[in-house]
């Protein structure tokens, strides 16, 4: 193991103890875990109270690290940065980016976070982007899932990059999203985009509207209303 802490955070995903064993093979260590707690600032925030270190790996629920990852090649922040985050591979349409990778994160600044819809984009001080893939986010277990990765992600970039993204790169991404093609349940994370887009362009005279995406009881029953009830919990 590294000289940091782990924490792989799960909520409902079907592959989450398989995809937690295998980043504890690849950190070769143990890697905590928290489960099922409601809300993400909290769950947020409590990952850093179950690490004993200020810096440390935060993995979430759905992500498959690359067995070839090197942790102990793995650089300190520095003082000015609050988190690193590797790039994950998309598997329905092929995009590596930050959305859904690795992070390395300090535990002061998770307690210091403040307030956003794309939760850690609140972090005190400096993000910094790793060019390295360091696995593939998963996120297409079931019907649902698939849905609300890209509902959630593509209303987020409609409302704006709280990363600074250019707005370039953010229609190309959510273009990207919305024809995903490949993979399990493609159809319905491209659905999902296409959905998530509709409901910033609504929400953006509601700006309050927006925190409906970070609540999992309103993510699956927005789905069940308009296809069926094909979600699969972990």
């Amino acid at each position: 193991m590294t000289g940091f802490d782990a924490v792989f955070l799960s909520y409902d995903e079907p592959m989450a103890d398989s995809l937690h064993s295998r980043l504890q093979r690849t950190l070769g260590g143990a890697v905590k875990r928290l489960h099922g707690v409601h809300g993400m600032r909290r769950a947020y925030r409590l990952c850093a109270e179950a690490v004993d270190r200020e810096q440390f790996f935060l993995a979430d629920g759905d992500f498959a690290i690359d067995t070839d990852f090197a942790p102990a090649a793995v650089e300190p922040l520095d003082e000015d940065v609050s988190m690193r985050v590797w790039r994950a591979v998309n598997p329905v349409n092929g995009l590596t980016y930050g959305y859904g990778g690795l992070k390395l994160i300090r535990r002061s600044a998770l307690r210091e976070m403040g307030e956003a819809v794309d939760v850690l984009a609140a972090l005190p001080g400096r993000v910094e982007f790793a060019e390295q893939a360091a696995g593939v986010t998963r996120f297409n277990q079931s019907p649902f899932h698939s849905w609300k990765a890209g509902f959630r992600e593509c209303a987020m970039l409609t409302r704006g990059s709280e990363y600074g993204m250019a707005d370039g790169d953010a229609r190309w991404r959510m273009d990207a999203w919305q024809r995903s093609s490949d993979g399990e349940f493609a159809a319905f994370a491209a659905a999902g985009a296409r959905e998530g887009v509709a409901f910033a362009n609504e929400a953006a005279c509601q700006p309050d509207q927006y925190e409906r995406l970070n609540d999992p009881a309103w993510l699956r029953q927005r789905f069940t209303e308009v296809h069926g009830d094909q979600a699969v919990s972990g």
